[in-house]
């Protein structure tokens, strides 16, 4: 087990009827606040008037932008800047999934940065200061809502990247799994497969000896793949949802990459394949990940057996540790095709086309390598895409 420091300062307010409380959550912080969310699924549920309700009764001046859409854009982001420095606004409520919640954080940091706050997507600068955000999440997926990161798409060549920061992290979170209900169920599909996506990545390590964070992978792995097809079923079953959505913070709070290295290979493939095609990101990680599983999983056989056994189930064959290894990518792209996500480019309607583009950006160029299990060079990037064909 690696060293390590965990810490996370986000107070996670979670249940039903939570939203109610954000009103008196956000006074302890600012009379005014930007309300940042996407389309009108919030006016229509009566989540907005509740919101207002709140906040207003608080005595908080409230200031709106609305329009963030899946790979949330960086014009967006630019607006919600101006917005905040002229009316000196410093606090960012996000309302909606992770798009809303990545967009609000990097309003946040960019309002005090004299630069372009693509400078820090970029890797050219580093944020020194931030607003404080808030959340209230409507879409269990990306765990942007207890995370220090946030991802951002520059229309601009259509390049998506990361930031990931300590000033990123939400003061305070609101989880009301009753929210969820009237998710269309591919949106439920693709946030369950985002959620494993996350914890995938830190399963799959190269780091000896991290049975705890093995079995708390395990865990919220086995409990998302029981509860989604009872919320498909069942759109109102709150447990399940609720299961869900607490699966999803925990997925992505850094707990589980606690004291070992994660790969991200496949996050980085997958930015590359949203950022050109805008293709939801869980569907595009249905895609990615098995086919990243299949180009890699020699490297570490016993570990994609483990996953195979403990995990899925399958027979242990100590005399053949590969095929346990394959039984298990299969029972993956099985289980997220009976949830109605596409397990291969083609289900998605896209060709090769740019095939060579998405390579070459993964990777500056040829110049880095992406991912830790194996380090994926732009030949290696550009394999698992035809493998995803």
């Amino acid at each position: 087990m690696d060293n390590f420091i965990f810490n996370n300062p986000t107070k996670i307010i979670f249940g039903k009827d939570t939203e109610s409380l954000v009103g008196q959550e956000i006074k302890k912080y600012a009379n005014k606040v930007l309300l940042h969310y996407g389309g009108g699924s919030i006016k229509k549920s009566g989540l907005y008037d509740r919101v207002m309700k709140s906040l207003k009764d608080a005595g908080v001046e409230v200031f709106e932008l609305a329009g963030v859409q899946p790979n949330p854009r960086l014009h967006l982001v630019n607006e919600g800047i101006d917005i905040c420095r002229k009316n000196n606004i410093n606090f960012i409520l996000a309302v909606g999934g992770g798009s809303s919640i990545d967009s609000a954080k990097a309003i946040a940091a960019g309002v005090p940065y004299e630069g372009n706050v693509w400078d820090f997507y970029d890797g050219t600068s580093e944020p020194k200061e931030a607003l404080p955000v808030a959340t209230i999440l409507t879409i269990p997926a990306a765990g942007s809502e207890a995370s220090h990161s946030s991802v951002i798409t520059n229309e601009d060549g259509w390049y998506k990247r990361g930031l990931s920061n300590e000033l990123l992290y939400p003061v305070f979170s609101i989880l009301n799994p009753e929210l969820t209900y009237t998710l269309p169920d591919y949106q439920t599909a693709c946030g369950a497969a985002d959620i494993l996506a996350h914890i995938m990545e830190r399963y799959f390590t190269s780091t000896q000896n991290v049975e705890l964070t093995d079995r708390l992978c395990e865990a919220v792995y086995k409990t998302v793949v029981r509860n989604v097809p009872l919320v498909l079923k069942n759109p109102d079953d709150y447990n399940a949802r609720a299961e869900i959505m607490w699966a999803g913070t925990v997925a992505h709070n850094n707990l589980l990459n606690t004291g070992r290295l994660g790969d991200w290979g496949s996050h980085d493939i997958e930015h590359e394949l949203s950022g050109i095609y805008d293709i939801a990101h869980g569907a595009g990680l249905a895609i990615v990940f098995p086919a990243w599983m299949k180009y890699v999983y020699k490297r570490d056989i016993k570990r994609f057996a483990q996953y195979a056994q403990r995990i899925w189930n399958i027979d242990d064959n100590l005399f053949d540790l590969e095929d346990v290894a394959l039984r298990g990518i299969a029972a993956l792209e099985n289980f997220l095709s009976s949830i109605g996500l596409p397990t291969r480019l083609s289900h998605a309607n896209i060709d090769d086309a740019h095939l060579e583009e998405m390579a070459d950006k993964c990777t500056a160029s040829g110049t880095q390598t992406v991912g830790a299990v194996m380090k994926l060079n732009k030949n290696d990037v550009l394999n698992i895409l035809k493998l995803a064909l």
